[in-house]
């Protein structure tokens, strides 16, 4: 750990100024941006100022990473109210292909191992690629103007989550990253669901690549075939049975991928002497024998069409954007609106921003994971990072780190699973706002205020409200605003 901050340190200064509260930038340029004066305009910092967080502050808080200084303030502009500039914002971000972001693309390409050809990834060695797909997902989460779509490729990492660490998947969750979860993750789910089956990184993860059919009395791997049913499309208790988990499993027989061929290594092929071609029903459909490879179109189409898959995928969705516990007239509208436009990613998210809870429920009641809560640290101070990995110890501390999580049900994206990381998002903030973290990562707290209009400004940008009369008591005997305000549940919470 590079921060030398004791704990019994971090817990004085934090007791010393949370006496009366309880406590529970876009990241900086490329050093060679900045030696050529080209570091991007930073806009206007215009703090809001409700005593309680508006509908902007909220939806930034929710769809984004947390946002930017000047972010407000150009959002804010965009209607002539609250609702139409929302509007605005959100049909800009459901749109990420139309959003200028080249320094960030150009960041990323710098990164040359993660965009090399599938059978070229095995010329690099693991570690490599793990930091390169590490360092490009924290340089786009930090500085992409396309926040919302990086939003969703954590939400569909997640959903379809492949440990790293696992044989070959060292080398080929590079490419399910970037063919799999990145090209689809606001298409369609129907492709984004067969993309990730036939995913060579998948088919190592879920041993697909080991369920062939070879004799009468061979059983197939059903590994990935509950884990499609359980985890991908219907859920639990999604109206399945051990008999469905079986014959999806000979649905997808015969599917595989060449792991010895050194010139085609990691090529996905279906192998018809592998495959089961007999009949089978599944979920009440029948599959007519001699269907060979379409047995997988056919079997997609099923469960990824199902009423089950629409409301397991909205209530998840939900989670993410709305509560730990939305509502059922949330989830039903927005299982509605996936099964009417098909599974059109785009049409669904504008459903769960469209439901009334999103819109006037509750705020501040999601915690940020650590991810989450790093991240908007990061872009909320402005931080001038030149090395992303140096947070990433940060990650691992708070078992948060990308690509990284031992199971297929992917990272937790409720509260209770995290609420054990205080110590460690205090000696983050602690860290950060005292240039502690490393020398590559630079914070300007004075230039914050100044910009801000005083330390109640910038605690109005970092909370996206005004602080209340505790906090700015707290804020005042700590001594350290700006590590007691990116501590404090104010901003711990979004």
């Amino acid at each position: 750990m590079k921060s030398k901050i004791s704990d019994e340190l971090s817990r004085r200064i934090f007791l010393r100024g949370a006496a009366g509260v309880s406590l529970f930038a876009t990241s900086g340029c490329e050093k060679i941006e900045d030696l050529l004066g080209k570091r991007p305009q930073e806009g206007p910092v215009v703090p809001p100022s409700g005593e309680g967080v508006d509908l902007v502050s909220h939806v930034l808080n929710r769809i984004t990473f947390g946002p930017d200084p000047s972010e407000y303030a150009r959002v804010k502009g965009l209607g002539v109210d609250d609702e139409s500039a929302i509007g605005v914002f959100l049909e800009e971000q459901l749109n990420p292909n139309e959003i200028e972001d080249r320094r960030t693309q150009r960041a990323v390409r710098r990164l040359e191992a993660i965009h090399a050809p599938l059978g070229e990834l095995y010329e690099y060695k693991e570690a490599h690629l793990l930091e390169q797909l590490t360092r490009a997902t924290l340089i786009r989460a930090t500085r992409s103007k396309r926040q919302l779509f990086e939003v969703m490729v954590h939400f569909w990492s997640d959903h379809f989550n492949i440990d790293i660490s696992k044989k070959e998947c060292r080398w080929l969750k590079v490419a399910d990253d970037r063919e799999v979860i990145r090209r689809h993750a606001m298409g369609d789910f129907s492709a984004l669901l067969k993309a990730s089956a036939i995913s060579p990184a998948m088919l190592w993860y879920l041993d697909g690549r080991e369920n062939r059919k070879s004799g009468e009395r061979e059983k197939p791997n059903e590994n990935y075939a509950r884990e499609l049913l359980e985890l991908h499309t219907l859920g639990v208790g999604g109206g399945y049975t051990q008999k469905d988990v079986m014959e999806v499993a000979r649905c997808l027989s015969g599917w595989t991928v060449r792991g010895k061929d050194r010139f085609f290594k990691g090529k996905v092929e279906f192998h018809a002497d592998a495959h089961d071609d007999g009949a089978k029903v599944v979920l009440g459909n029948e599959i007519a024998s001699g269907g060979g490879k379409k047995d997988l179109d056919d079997i997609l189409e099923i469960v990824g069409s199902h009423p089950s898959t629409a409301r397991f995928l909205g209530k998840k969705l939900c989670i993410r954007f709305i509560a730990d516990e939305p509502s059922e007239a949330s989830i039903n509208e927005v299982a509605r609106k996936f099964l009417s436009s098909k599974g059109d990613i785009k049409a669904t998210l504008r459903a769960v921003f469209g439901t009334q809870e999103f819109l006037q429920g509750p705020r501040t009641q999601k915690l940020k994971r650590p991810f989450e809560f790093i991240v908007s640290a990061l872009r909320g101070v402005r931080a001038r990072v030149s090395s992303e990995m140096d947070v990433v110890d940060y990650l691992i501390r708070m078992g948060h780190a990308p690509f990284q999580y031992p199971t297929p049900d992917g990272y937790p994206d409720v509260a209770s699973p995290w609420t054990g990381t205080l110590l460690w998002r205090w000696h983050f903030a602690i860290a950060l706002a005292r240039n502690e973290v490393s020398k590559n990562i630079k914070v300007e707290e004075k230039l914050l205020i100044e910009k801000a209009g005083g330390v109640d400004g910038l605690a109005a940008s970092l909370l996206g409200r005004n602080p209340s009369v505790e906090e700015q008591v707290a804020i005042e005997r700590s001594g350290e605003p700006l590590a007691l305000l990116m501590a404090s549940p104010g901003f711990q919470w979004r």
